[in-house]
């Protein structure tokens, strides 16, 4: 099955230092993968590259097997590509409904007039709130971002990585300062995306990634230690050495 999402040889250097080194990975459709390692292995680096952010030193990235290497952001979120960041990146003074209701209009390349909102077309406001109630937050969708607890605000941040349609979803520490009595639900919505689209999260919360990966990547360093079945990962003394420690076991 070809990858959705692959990188080749992917190198980055910034001066004398390495940060990513020789990385090749491979996202297959409907995946549902992890990349961890300890603070500093290089996880926003490699994620920064494949979103377009950073440019490698050199290597390939592959988006539905065309070379994106030299794309922009908003060309690879046009092929299908999706990410939501370690810190909240919304439009906090808005209700949620506009805050997906502008992703929306942006993916559809809807010319909106300064004197009329994107979430007072009809088709738009159908499409938010249908995203909005599979998120669990149908009675949010008039609440201002910044007056929903920091949970629910992570979640209208996936619903407008959501609202761009992705063929791959990047979540960049989804559970990031998140309560851990709030993180259950994060991993209920993370279980109930569309099975077609390829899920890649990037986290430190170990009980939240051994509950939802079927694949997890090990970086350290900038170079991948062990890719494998969470089963494989658990067990593996390398592993435990750099990372997870044996509380793991």
């Amino acid at each position: 099955m070809a990858p959705v999402i692959e990188t080749r040889g992917l190198f980055r250097q910034f001066g004398a230092l390495t940060v990513a080194d020789n990385i090749s990975f491979r996202l297959e459709p409907g995946a549902r993968h992890a990349l961890i390692g300890p603070n500093g292995a290089g996880k926003t680096t490699f994620v920064n590259m494949l979103t377009g952010v950073l440019a490698p030193t050199s290597g390939t990235i592959l988006l539905g097997g065309e070379d994106v290497t030299s794309c922009s952001v908003a060309a690879r979120v046009r092929r299908g590509l999706g990410r939501t960041f370690q810190i909240s990146a919304l439009f906090p003074s808005l209700p949620a409904l506009d805050n997906i209701a502008l992703a929306i209009a942006e993916r559809d390349g809807v010319a909106l007039g300064l004197w009329k909102p994107a979430s007072r077309r009809t088709a738009v406001t159908d499409e938010t709130v249908s995203i909005l109630d599979r998120l669990g937050l149908g009675a949010d969708v008039r609440t201002r971002v910044r007056d929903l607890p920091y949970g629910k605000q992570r979640l209208v941040e996936i619903a407008v990585a959501l609202a761009l349609r992705p063929k791959v979803l990047l979540l960049d520490e989804p559970a990031a300062g998140v309560p851990s009595i709030e993180s259950g639900r994060i991993l209920d919505v993370l279980a109930q995306l569309p099975g077609e689209i390829a899920v890649l999260i990037i986290e430190h919360d170990m009980d939240l990634v051994f509950r939802f990966a079927q694949r997890i990547t090990v970086l350290v360093q900038g170079r991948v230690l062990i890719e494998g079945t969470p089963q494989d990962i658990a067990a593996d003394q390398g592993v435990r050495d750099v990372y997870l420690g044996e509380s793991h076991g």
